[in-house]
């Protein structure tokens, strides 16, 4: 049973005149007699909980930063009218700090035999799965004096999905994208594309790109045009080690490496390569298989990104490259997201890195700070001038190792959480307009 703050002022006007005017057991019990016989009347008459049925609908995943409504509908079984508050429990993170409140808690009247729908809206403040907890219901009788209160589980699963912030830089590189594949005035050619078809020949054109057989069969000069080639395999592989953990702003590095493998994603299945993903610490966290099918492909990446969290142990780079050699045929894009600190770089990934190149093209993406370019460019104060020189050997020694990186063929992109996602992209175009790919 549970007593209402009515029960309690009216306990409290009651007791006014009696302690005034008549201060006496006789006097209490002439007030609370009556008080507590209200109350068991209410509670009596109040529609019993544990008869009450749940069923849940509505969304089971929303992108970080979007809302997602979940319907609960509530059926009375009882012969009695449900006058009830009702406590929608979810997570935490499911809502913004201080509208928890607002936004899991109804008011609802139920006459018996019918019921009513509620919409919970959770507008999630991580990445991961988000499930329901217990509803907690109680039922007031008509005199708004007791309550009784019960609990019931209704299980329900709502998927937080990265939110995908890139995706605004995609409709640029697809146009790039289309450029590279011939199908605009502007015809690229390198070693290893393919050929697409022919067309007359312009000044301006290339005399190399002349096909003189077609132009013996015609009037006019013919030249060939060329697309990058299709179907290359392209494995990205995310460093989910303590390094990625890291926060670089308000974002840890696995998320912004996460936005830059879904622009990388979408790219590269539009432009008809085969994308596969691989998340790695110490074993394998996550793994997608190659696949062409962009929707399908991109879907299924942003549904397994959702749970991967950075894991707090030291990445083991010669097993990171024995599962990326398994996973990737011979002549493929590895693009590994990973840190660019000295001491992982040389002692983990630098002995291993032959063995990747060897066989396959690499491509290294690592998140920057902005506030280590900020602090070299520090002047005015002592402090200030001491931040500068911590920012310029910082950034020396990311330069150096970036250096060591390329000096074994590997490319290498370095850039802030916010340009990593197109800078990552444009170096994918770049391969494919330098026939690496």
């Amino acid at each position: 049973m549970a007593l209402t703050g009515r029960t309690a002022l009216l306990a409290a006007l009651g007791s006014l005149p009696v302690g005034i005017l008549a201060p006496s057991w006789t006097g209490m019990l002439a007030v609370n007699a009556p008080l507590s016989l209200a109350i068991l009347c209410d509670y009596a008459l109040a529609a019993p909980v544990r008869p009450l049925r749940f069923t849940r609908s509505g969304d089971t995943s929303v992108r970080l930063g979007d809302a997602a409504e979940v319907q609960l509908t509530v059926t009375n079984t009882s012969r009695r009218r449900l006058r009830a508050q009702l406590r929608d429990a979810w997570p935490p993170s499911s809502w913004p700090t201080g509208s928890e409140q607002a936004s899991s808690r109804h008011t609802l009247t139920v006459p018996p035999g019918e019921q009513r729908r509620l919409t919970t809206v959770l507008r999630p403040t991580r990445r991961g799965d988000r499930q329901a907890e217990r509803i907690t219901v109680r039922s007031y009788g008509p005199l708004g004096l007791a309550a009784r209160q019960g609990h019931h589980r209704v299980p329900w699963t709502v998927r937080v999905l990265p939110p995908f912030t890139s995706r605004k830089h995609l409709p640029s590189r697809l146009a790039r994208l289309r450029e590279l594949d011939g199908r605009t005035s502007v015809l690229t050619r390198g070693e290893g594309t393919e050929f697409d078809s022919l067309r007359a020949y312009v000044p301006g054109d290339d005399t190399r790109s002349i096909d003189w057989r077609a132009t013996a069969r015609q009037s006019a000069v013919a030249v060939r045009t060329w697309r990058p080639e299709r179907d290359r395999h392209i494995l990205i592989v995310l460093d989910t080690g303590r390094t990625s953990a890291g926060r670089v702003g308000d974002v840890p590095r696995l998320d912004a490496a996460m936005d830059a493998t879904l622009l990388l994603t979408a790219l590269a299945t539009r432009a008809g390569d085969r994308v596969g993903l691989l998340a790695y610490d110490r074993r394998v966290r996550a793994r997608v298989q190659g696949r062409t099918t962009g929707g399908d492909v991109l879907a299924k990446v942003v549904d397994t990104l959702a749970s991967l969290e950075p894991e707090l142990v030291e990445t083991d780079a010669r097993g990171l490259s024995t599962t990326a050699l398994s996973d990737a045929p011979r002549g493929s894009l590895i693009v590994l997201l990973t840190s660019l600190e000295a001491a992982p770089v040389e002692e983990g990934l630098l002995p291993v890195l032959p063995q990747l190149t060897q066989r396959h093209t690499v491509l290294l993406a690592a998140v920057s700070d902005p506030r280590i370019e900020e602090m070299a460019k520090s002047r005015g104060t002592v402090d200030a001038v001491y931040d500068a020189a911590a920012g310029a050997q910082a950034q020396a020694e990311r330069r150096s190792t970036a250096e060591k990186l390329q000096r074994h063929g590997v490319v290498v992109v370095d850039a802030t959480p916010d340009h990593l996602a197109p800078a990552l992209s444009d170096a994918y175009l770049a391969l494919k307009a330098a026939g690496r790919l």
